[in-house]
Formats: structure tokens, C-alpha cells, sequence
């Protein structure tokens, strides 16, 4: 096997970076892969227009910290449409937790309004903050979730984690521009 100059090591190893950058591409292109924050959340699972994401190396669904949940709803077309299912949402939260906050972006010329819900919601084994952004994207509506938990006796902290990460998370997730196509949602697989 003939050596490597430098110069041939910086060639191959650009050339493996590139593509690699194309797997992580690809699966953006094909809903697989999102990225929010910095960090790259993997598709766990996917059934009736709601689809999960959680970073790597939290698998199991049972006990993850940090979820990315899209909810389709293609049945809402208009800014009258979603501020009703805004209202739906903030109703289910206020049955299984506290509302910490909600806001709307006017609508303009270029877009519809967008909403937003901020909860802490609470069961016996974690409290979860959940921020809920409501928005026509692809001609229908999406709800999109970060949801961070804490579980157990850690549950209790979960309130300095909002106090300290909440605004930058809900500035983030309200500029977010990288949610799946509605045609790379629809390509996922589906759980049974």
C-alpha cells in the first residue's frame, strides 16, 4: 500500500468529511434527521401525523431528556384554523399542567400568525417543560414541540432548568426554519 503524503491525508480526509456531511444531508432531506440548537435529533417514531425525534444516544422513548415532536395537522389550512387548535393544545396542557406562558406573531402580508404555548406538565414519574409552536408550514398546520423532562427526584429541578433555558429554547424554537417537509414527514416510517 503506498504512503500518504500530507497533503493526500488532507485530500482523503476532505473528502470523507464531505461525505459524510451528504449522509447527515440526506437524511435532513428526507425528514430522518433534524437539527435544532446545534444538536442533531434522530427519528424515533411516527404514527398519524405525530412524529418523534430525540438526540442521539437517547433511544428509548421511555426515558429520553430532550424531544423534538412534529404534529401535522392537515385539516388546518388557515390562521382561523390554527388559533383554534392552539386553543385545543393550551386547553390539554392546562388539564395536565401549568401554563407558563403564550404569545402570538401577528400576521402579515408574507405569513399567517404563529402562536406559542410554554407548560410545565407533570405524572407521577417526571415534570416535563413543553414548548409549543403553532404554525402554517407547508400549507398546513404544525405543531412543534421541545419538550425537555426530568425524571424522579431530579423532576423537582426542572423549574431552574425553564428559569435559565427558557427564553433562549422559545427564541430558538419560534426562529426555527429547519421542521421536515410535509413530504419528507409523510416518508417516514410509520409505527403499528
Amino acid at each position: 500500500m503506498p504512503k500518504l503524503k500530507p497533503t493526500d491525508r488532507y485530500i482523503v480526509s476532505s473528502f470523507l468529511l464531505l461525505a459524510l456531511s451528504s449522509c447527515f444531508a440526506a437524511d435532513e432531506k428526507t425528514g430522518e434527521l433534524v437539527s435544532f440548537r446545534g444538536v442533531d435529533y434522530v427519528h424515533r417514531w411516527s404514527k398519524n401525523g405525530q412524529n418523534e425525534f430525540t438526540p442521539k444516544g437517547q433511544d428509548d422513548l421511555n426515558k429520553w431528556q430532550d424531544m423534538i415532536t412534529i404534529n401535522v395537522h392537515e385539516g388546518v389550512t388557515n390562521g382561523d384554523q390554527l388559533a383554534g387548535l392552539a386553543n385545543r393544545v393550551l386547553g390539554k396542557y392546562q388539564s395536565v399542567g401549568k401554563i407558563l406562558r403564550t404569545d402570538s406573531k401577528p400576521r402579515t402580508s408574507h405569513r399567517e400568525a404563529e402562536h406559542l404555548a410554554v407548560a410545565l406538565l407533570r405524572t407521577a414519574t417526571f415534570f416535563e417543560a413543553a414548548f409549543a409552536r403553532f404554525i402554517l408550514f407547508d400549507g398546513v398546520g404544525y405543531v412543534v414541540v421541545y419538550s425537555h423532562r426530568a425524571y424522579d427526584k431530579n423532576a423537582a429541578r426542572i423549574g431552574e432548568w425553564v428559569q435559565t433555558n427558557g427564553p433562549s429554547v422559545e427564541t430558538s424554537l419560534m426562529r426555527w426554519n429547519g421542521m421536515p417537509s410535509l413530504a419528507a414527514l409523510r416518508r417516514l416510517p410509520q409505527s403499528n
